[in-house]
Formats: C-alpha cells, structure tokens, sequence
C-alpha cells in the first residue's frame, strides 16, 4: 500500500545519485519491543494512515527521531503525529492528541475541520455525521510557503501546489502556542490551514499534511523525498567510523 512512497524515496536517490536502502517496521513492534528497532538507520519516514493501529509505535518513532537528531518526513498522519508527540513534551499542552483518536482530548491539537477552501476558492464543509469519502480534503491545492524556511529553501517557488487526502487538520487554536515552543509552521493554504511544519533547530525535521509521493517524477524527484535523502545521506557520512590516523 505505500508503493508510491518507496517509489518517490527510489526516484530520490536517481536524483542525487544515492543507494537509497528501505527497512520497513511495523509501528506495533516499535510499541512491543521500543526504539531499539530503529538504531542504526539513517532517516525515519512515518507516511499517512487511518485508524489507531500503531498510533503510540509513531509517535515514540517520532521522538526517537527529534531527540536523536536523525532527518525525519512526516507525511500527513506523519505530520499529525509529530505536532502531537511535540506538543504535551516540549510545549506543555498535556493530554494533546487529535480527537480522531480521543475525543476527550483536553488539548485536541488536531481535529476535524468544518470548512475549508478547495483549489478554486469553494467553500467546503465537512461534519463528523459526514461521510469519509465526502469529508476528505482531496486533490491538488495551494500551499503558500514561508520565506526563510526551510521548506521554502527546499521548493524554491513562493506558492506549489500539491495533492492531499485526508480529514483532520491543525487546530489553529494552538498556533501561538506551539510556535512559541519552538516549533515553525512553514506552509499554509489559501485559507490559512496549516500544511507544513519543521524544527529549525534539528538538522531536518519536516513534515507535510498533503502528500508528496503522488506528485514524484521518475528522474527529478520530488523535493520533500530528494531532501530526506540528502539529509539521511550527510547523516550517515557524519556517524561513520573516523579513519586512522597515519
């Protein structure tokens, strides 16, 4: 189910010229027998989802990956689950989870969204009684990108467009907050829902709630995927053992 993310992490590697070597691991195991799983690797990648399978597995991936300073692409549950695992441990907002999962969250940072704008300026609204399919955030849509990030420094361009597919978003009610904990928001739609989020103070941490594997092309790559690659490639030249000396 993730061949479009194996195949834009291989369509990164064409792009800089790197062997790039997958190791899936089951977010369930990550929670069974902890982070241990995940030594020894250069990047970590938690892709989009539905359903709580492996919640608690992704977040403890997550905090292996900020704390260790190891590169890390969140992709929209991705990007979710790392505002959720930063928040209650580096921004005091205890309990913080998307009320996907905890409807009683007393910090529900991400939540379900009523309205939005869709590519061509529609409103859209969206309640819980709703169905999936018709509740979802699809197809391609403006990202506005901020100067002087990261992700900007990663597209170049001031406005991209990219696809999305999913239901829960941010809850801006918590911008502030989280931004004053350290955590950049670094993209936004046109009607200023929150699409991409980084850590300035990490090597790379980044994350996006639209998803860049559909938008991959074979020789070029896509940027977000072209620039875990790089990161994860200056990571693993940075670990290796120091050469003897003469």
């Amino acid at each position: 189910s993730y061949i479009s993310l194996t195949e834009a992490l291989i369509h990164a590697g064409v792009r800089t010229r790197t062997r790039v070597k997958i190791q899936f691991v089951e977010a369930t195991d990550v929670e069974k027998h902890g982070t241990s799983l995940l030594d020894g690797v250069d990047a970590i990648l938690v892709p989009g989802g539905f359903g709580e399978r492996g919640i608690e597995g992704k977040i403890q991936a997550i905090q292996y990956a900020r704390e260790n300073r190891i590169p890390y692409l969140g992709i929209c549950l991705g990007m979710q689950l790392a505002i959720i695992e930063y928040a209650p441990d580096v921004a005091n907002l205890h309990g913080a989870h998307s009320t996907e999962f905890n409807r009683a969250a007393p910090h529900p940072v991400i939540a379900l969204i009523s309205e939005w704008q869709d590519e061509k300026g529609t409103t859209e609204q969206r309640t819980e009684k709703s169905e999936m399919g018709g509740t979802m955030r699809l197809g391609a849509q403006e990202v506005r990108l901020s100067h002087g990030s990261r992700s900007h420094q990663i597209y170049g361009p001031d406005v991209i467009q990219e696809r999305h597919r999913h239901r829960y978003e941010f809850n801006n009610r918590y911008l502030q907050k989280m931004m004053n904990a350290g955590l950049r928001f670094s993209g936004f739609s046109r009607d200023g829902l929150v699409e991409m989020i980084e850590l300035p103070t990490h090597p790379f941490f980044v994350a996006s709630q639209f998803h860049p594997e559909f938008r991959s092309p074979p020789r070029d790559g896509h940027p977000l995927s072209t620039g875990l690659v790089r990161a994860a490639r200056d990571y693993h030249a940075s670990h290796l053992p120091a050469a003897p000396s003469a």
